[in-house]
């Protein structure tokens, strides 16, 4: 049987939670606005994962070559991941330390497993 709400007994639902409160419009517009600054601070920097790793899709000389080089770090007994071997690979490719890692990481998964 639903139970009713007598009228002298409150809402259960407070101003407190109204998202639609005249006091909670700052704060709703401040999280609006980092969200949208965040977006469009990440924003360049995906695109420019997105075209290293679709240049790697396209050239697969590239990739075959770049595990080549990453089986002889392997042999020398470094980590193609290791810092050294990233900044060598950004100073390389003129790319930043990030971009050198999310390349040598996407390679190593599709081109050559065996690398470490």
């Amino acid at each position: 049987m639903p139970r009713s709400v007598s009228p002298l007994r409150p809402s259960l639902r407070s101003k407190a939670t109204n998202h639609h409160s005249p006091h909670r419009l700052p704060h709703r517009i401040a999280s609006l606005v980092g969200a949208a600054c965040l977006f469009a601070a990440a924003a360049p920097q995906v695109h420019a994962q997105s075209t290293l790793l679709e240049s790697v899709k396209q050239n697969p000389a590239l990739a075959q070559s770049l595990c080549q080089q990453f089986r002889q770090l392997n042999a020398q007994g470094i980590s193609a991941t290791s810092k050294a071997s990233i900044a060598s690979l950004a100073s390389s490719r003129g790319l930043s330390p990030l971009d050198a890692e999310v390349l040598a990481t996407y390679v190593i998964g599709l081109h050559c497993s065996t690398v470490f």
